[in-house]
C-alpha cells in the first residue's frame, strides 16, 4: 500500500516538474511579402482598425465583430490564448490581419489554426496563402495534423480553404456534416 502510494506520489511529482510539453509558438514568421508576430496588448488599435470594415465579418458566425464592443471580446482572448499574431504587410509595415493557433492537443499531435482575418485591401489569395503557408510549415515542426475550422456560413473561406489546401498539399479534402 505504501509503495503504491509513494509511486502515485512520485508520479504527481514528476507530472508537476516534466508537464506535458506545450506548443511552443513563434517569435516571428516572415517571408518576401509579410510578417507573423505575436500579438500583444498595445496592438488594438491598430488591429481594431484593419477589422472594422463590416464586410470582412459578414459571412461570419460573430457578423458584428467590426464593433469595437464585439471586437474588444475577440481580441482579449486571442490575447489570453498566446498564439495569436498580427498579420503586417513588409512593403508598409501596416496591420492587415490576425490569425492564430490553438485548440493543442499533444495527445492526438494536433493543432488548429484559425480565427484568421485579413483587410479587404488584401483579399485574393496571396496574403492569405502566405500567412498559412507559414503557419502550417512552422506548425509541422511539432504536430502531425493541422486542422482549420471555418463557420458553416462563411463559404468565401470554405472555398478558398479547398485552394488553398490544394495549392499547399496537392489534394484537397472536405469533410461535411
Amino acid at each position: 500500500m505504501n509503495n503504491e502510494r509513494n509511486e502515485k506520489t512520485n508520479i504527481k511529482i514528476l507530472q508537476t516538474v516534466f508537464p506535458a510539453a506545450k506548443f511552443p509558438p513563434p517569435k516571428i514568421l516572415e517571408d518576401e511579402i509579410l510578417k507573423i508576430v505575436p500579438l500583444i496588448d498595445r496592438d488594438f488599435e491598430s488591429l481594431f482598425e484593419a477589422a472594422s470594415d463590416p464586410l470582412i465579418w459578414e459571412q461570419h458566425p460573430t457578423s458584428d465583430r467590426y464593433k469595437r464592443e464585439v471586437f474588444q471580446l475577440y481580441f482579449d482572448e486571442a490575447i489570453s490564448g498566446k498564439t495569436a499574431f498580427l498579420i503586417i504587410d513588409k512593403s508598409t509595415n501596416k496591420v492587415i490581419g490576425s490569425t492564430r493557433y490553438y485548440d493543442y492537443k499533444p495527445e492526438n499531435s494536433s493543432i488548429a489554426i484559425g480565427y484568421t482575418f485579413l483587410a479587404r485591401p488584401y483579399w485574393g489569395g496571396l496574403y492569405n496563402k502566405s500567412s498559412k503557408k507559414l503557419l502550417i510549415d512552422y506548425a509541422f515542426q511539432f504536430v502531425d495534423k493541422i486542422y482549420f475550422h471555418i463557420g458553416a456560413n462563411n463559404i468565401r473561406s470554405q472555398l478558398y480553404q479547398r485552394q488553398m489546401v490544394a495549392g499547399l498539399c496537392g489534394k484537397s479534402r472536405v469533410v461535411q456534416k
